[in-house]
């Protein structure tokens, strides 16, 4: 049987790149209503701190920002290939039947 977790031409990582790049991902209101604006937040909390430290709050807040979408990234694209795969196994293993 073939192992379709580990792939050398990962069309379904070009695919979610693809998506997120050209704004598939929001396809509707509802969507766009559940996105992060980490820059607005930032630029808020940014907006209350005393002049001498806006520089470190600045190198945190962008430190979260990467943090956070390394872990979301990640996460997501192992749900998703594992669901993927998951989905044609039990449609391959239905049809050989």
């Amino acid at each position: 049987m073939n192992n379709f977790r580990n792939v050398n031409n990962d069309i379904l990582k070009d695919w979610l790149e693809f998506r997120e790049s050209t704004g598939l991902a929001y396809t509707d209101d509802e969507d766009k209503k559940h996105s992060i604006y980490f820059d607005e937040i930032s630029e808020r909390i940014l907006n209350n701190v005393p002049g001498d430290s806006i520089e470190y709050v600045k190198e945190q807040l962008d430190l979260l920002d990467k943090n956070f979408l390394d872990y979301v990234t990640y996460w997501n694209e192992k749900y998703y290939r594992n669901g993927f795969c998951d989905g044609v196994q039990l449609i391959s293993g239905s049809v050989e039947k």
